[in-house]
């Protein structure tokens, strides 16, 4: 089974502002939870291009760090970004990144699909781990781009 996750966040700043941000592999680890262990080991050493791999260590439960292996898929420039997962801890993972521009800012939007590996398993495990985990990080991405850009108000 393919499962999805579309958050949408609205901040008071520009499409360069957040294309800047959001574009640059580096400030990934800014925005990651602190328990994800999240580590950039090589690949981010250059603003976002079509075909970048990027490497990092991940620790999605505790005592269990895994490699992840990125790449981008596609960019364009201002707009949006895709990244898959080449290798990790999930069966398939095929993350959108989109900047539209909206009056008084930007709304950044992620639009995710992920199959969690070890079937009927993996499926019993979905509600009760892995959906739980992955909404806390992406609520903990969401206070710290409002710690970074401030609150979108209008």
């Amino acid at each position: 089974m393919i499962y999805e996750i579309n958050t949408r966040q609205k901040l008071p700043i520009n499409k360069q502002e957040a294309w800047e941000f959001l574009s640059d592999p580096k400030n990934l680890q800014e925005i990651m939870p602190d328990d994800m262990g999240f580590e950039i080991l090589s690949g981010a050493d250059r603003k976002m291009y079509t075909g970048q791999l990027i490497q990092y260590n991940v620790t999605p439960l505790p005592g269990f760090t895994t490699k992840w292996v990125t790449e981008i898929t596609h960019v364009e420039k201002l707009s949006y970004f895709v990244d898959i997962q080449l290798y990790g801890p999930y069966a398939l993972w095929h993350h959108k990144h989109f900047i539209h521009e909206i009056e008084g800012g930007v709304e950044v939007e992620d639009l995710v699909h992920y199959k969690i590996p070890f079937g009927a398993l993996g499926r019993l495990m979905h509600p009760l781990l892995v959906k739980p985990k992955l909404n806390k990080i992406f609520k903990a991405r969401e206070a710290k781009m409002v710690e970074k850009f401030g609150h979108f108000e209008n």
